[in-house]
């Protein structure tokens, strides 16, 4: 893995932190099935009314979520591994840039080139790794996307860049779709680090 990958940008929830958000929750709130995709029914939902309400309530849980935060086993010490041998950073992530910024605020996260939903569109769309690519002057084959779920490896794939799969107990399934997976962050360091 070290000697093709150059930088590596990462997912945030249920990636780097745990932010104990459930969305089957917000689905039952909202009044939407559960497993419904949240950003994408949003954007087509055409009743204003609605529209607001939904926003609002996946703002209100977003923050909540913000705001209980917590880093994930051996994630802080990945961020600092990678930093310490000069390899490029960045975050792309599905949540909104207030909630973003309170969760790096809140646990001194690391990160200058962050991408939220709010610049470009939500991943699988590939726009916002294609621009961390630009923004970093490296060629996405040469940049890792590690996160925790299908979108995240959609996204990697769209963009042409390689992924890496965070595992838990409910992702497992889509490890054929990733060209990497790891149980632990230490994983992650031990593959991409000089000793």
């Amino acid at each position: 893995m070290q000697q093709q990958i150059k930088a590596v940008a990462f997912d945030l929830d249920g990636t780097l932190v745990d932010s104990a958000l459930n969305f089957a929750a917000i689905c039952q709130e909202i009044g939407w099935p559960a497993g419904t995709p949240l950003l994408e029914q949003l954007a087509i939902t055409t009743d204003a009314t609605s529209y607001q309400r939904a926003f609002d309530i996946i703002y209100q849980h977003e923050m909540a979520g913000a705001a209980l935060a917590t880093w994930m086993p051996g994630a802080e010490q990945c961020l600092q591994a990678l930093a310490e041998q000069g390899i490029p950073i960045a975050l792309l992530t599905r949540n909104m840039r207030q909630a973003t910024d309170l969760t790096m605020q809140r646990l001194n996260m690391q990160i200058e080139l962050v991408v939220t939903r709010d610049e470009f569109a939500a991943k699988p769309d590939p726009a916002g790794l294609l621009h961390i690519a630009q923004q970093m002057q490296i060629a996405p084959e040469h940049i890792l996307y590690v996160g925790d779920y299908v979108y995240d490896l959609q996204a990697a794939k769209n963009a042409g860049m390689p992924s890496c799969l965070y595992l838990n107990d409910n992702n497992q399934h889509f490890s054929e779709q990733a060209t990497w997976t790891i149980a632990h962050f230490d994983q992650l360091t031990a593959n991409l680090t000089r000793r």
